[in-house]
């Protein structure tokens, strides 16, 4: 793998998919991982940048969907159903997606979901530092035992649902 070659990293291909009809949703999901993707990331009904309303739902659904990003507003019922079907909810850096984090991790606990923080990164800058990490998650409303939980367990625990990229 080349960014192997070059970087101390391991690289997972994956996809987020934005704008699909919600129930176009587990039908692309699982087009995406026959074509190779091992991580499946579903762009979720976020205040700031919204998606068709049903996209929260279709998401976690799908077992062939990993990550529900920026999910805004979900419900209750969703985060169940993400925990049912593994689906991680992102706890997002991104401005403006973040605006619903503290919601997103109350409704999220209450359910027992995994939770996962994402830099949602468009360019280095974007990159976290783990103070900065830390702080979205305190600000989000975990202590400190759940935000170790999900800077340190929820990567690994993530890594290893997913199935490695077969050229590794």
């Amino acid at each position: 793998m080349v960014a192997r070659r070059h970087w101390d990293i391991l690289a997972f291909p994956g996809v987020e998919l934005t704008h699909i009809p919600p129930n176009a949703i587990a039908e692309a999901a699982r087009r995406a991982k026959d074509l190779g993707a091992s991580v499946v990331v579903v762009h979720g009904e976020t205040i700031v940048e919204p998606v068709e309303p049903g996209t929260n739902m279709a998401a976690v659904q799908s077992k062939d969907v990993d990550i529900l990003a920026h999910p805004g507003l979900l419900s209750l019922e969703e985060a169940i159903l993400a925990k049912a079907n593994g689906v991680s909810l992102e706890i997002s850096a991104r401005k403006g997606h973040c605006l619903t984090n503290g919601h997103v991790v109350r409704v999220g606990l209450a359910a027992g979901a995994k939770l996962l923080l994402n830099s949602d990164a468009h360019d280095s800058p974007d990159l976290l530092t783990k103070e900065l990490a830390k702080g979205i998650l305190k600000g989000a409303g975990l202590d400190e035992q759940q935000i170790l939980d999900v800077i340190e367990s929820a990567p690994v625990d993530l890594i290893g649902r997913i199935p490695p990229p077969a050229h590794i």
